[in-house]
């Protein structure tokens, strides 16, 4: 039987996000992608990390630097991480950005261009 492969990036920079239930969820995730589209770093996969999949925690450890983007302050993008043994290098929350948590699935456009930027500007730190 073929392995099933992830079609997570591979870059050595590496970004997870929250996709809550929330708006700042959506952003974050909205957020990864975009990171991902302009090749700031590749969108890897929380939720294998969180069913702790060998091959993937073993690859996210492997990452040369580790974005994590939550929406909230429950930080649950952060804490998968940790709890696989895996400290982001560099996190962002959402809500601490100025953006109030909403019950809508929608992500605002700028919000999303706000935390791409925060994440672009924590890198270049």
């Amino acid at each position: 039987m073929d392995e099933k492969k992830c079609m997570c990036g591979s870059s050595d920079v590496r970004v997870v996000a929250c996709s809550g239930a929330s708006n700042v969820g959506q952003i974050a995730n909205q957020a990864a992608i975009q990171l991902a589209n302009e090749k700031v770093a590749g969108f890897f996969c929380l939720a294998g990390v969180g069913g702790h999949i060998k091959g993937m925690v073993k690859s996210a450890k492997e990452a040369g630097l580790m974005i994590a983007i939550d929406g909230c302050p429950v930080q649950c993008a952060a804490k998968t991480l940790q709890h696989a043994e895996i400290e982001p290098a560099v996190q962002i929350i959402v809500t601490e950005l100025g953006i109030e948590k909403s019950p809508d699935f929608a992500p605002d456009e700028k919000a999303c261009t706000r935390v791409v930027e925060k994440v672009k500007e924590e890198l270049a730190a």
